[in-house]
Formats: C-alpha cells, structure tokens, sequence
C-alpha cells in the first residue's frame, strides 16, 4: 500500500511538470509548425525543416525533414541519416548525393514514435560515413508538427 501511494505520487508530480512544459516547448515552434535543421561539411551544407505527420495509414507519425543539400565545390558530397528505435539502431542510410557545383532536394520521412532518436550528417564522397561532419539530432524538442 505504501508503495502504491508514493508510485501514485510520483506520477503526479511527472504529469504536473509535463504539463506545465508543454506550452513552453510548442511555444518554441517557428512558423507552420517546423523545425530548422542545418549541417554542413567542407563546400557542402544541407538545411530546411522538420516536423510530424501522422502517417497516410492513420495510425502512427512520420518524422519528415525537406530541404536543399547544396554544393559550391568540385566534389562530391552526401546527406546521410541514422535511426534508432527503442535504442535499437538502423544502420545509416544515404538519403541523397550531389557531385560538383549545384543544388539537389532533400525529402527525407522516416517511421517516429516517442522512442525513435534520429541524427543527420554529410559525409564527403558518396559510399560511406567514414568523413563527415559530426551527427546533428533531429529529434530534439520541439520536434514540430503540422
């Protein structure tokens, strides 16, 4: 009984707090909802925005994160991403590669949960994350939504 009381308590004071957190981090949302993300390498950088959509089944969200990855060099460069869900790991994936000068579009959606983390980075070349930028998350709060 004692400890049903002080479990009880304890969830209380962690729904008070959420509560009273939640104005806060949406009032942290820029416009239409989205969140900025940015990352850059060498002659290349990536940016745009991120938010939540509830995905096209009904049932559960997408992360989803649109941009420009661009390029003012003569190499080649590419956007990758990494997920973990219930801190189980995906390996990372390439999501998009631009070689010389020029501008390509990033359109990135990705399954998201409350237990799903997710980082970014560009990596010089085209086959690997062995030379990149350090990991950028992008599901830090606010994460957005639409």
């Amino acid at each position: 009984m004692r400890n049903r009381f002080w479990t009880t308590m304890a969830l209380a004071a962690i729904g008070v707090t959420l509560a009273g957190a939640v104005p806060a981090m949406a009032s942290e949302n820029t416009a239409a909802g989205t969140v900025p993300w940015s990352v850059s390498l060498g002659t290349a950088s990536a940016a745009g925005n991120r938010w939540t959509e509830t995905r096209s089944t009904g049932y559960g969200q997408d992360l989803v994160l649109n941009g420009k990855l661009t390029n003012t060099g003569a190499g080649c460069y590419s956007l990758w991403a990494q997920y973990w869900h219930d801190f189980s790991g995906t390996p990372a994936a390439k999501q998009v590669e631009i070689c010389g000068p020029g501008t390509v579009d990033v359109n990135v959606r990705h399954r998201y949960d409350y237990m799903t983390t997710g980082q970014i980075t560009i990596c010089k070349g085209t086959t690997n994350t062995t030379d990149c930028a350090p990991w950028v998350d992008v599901t830090w709060w606010p994460i957005g939504t639409s």
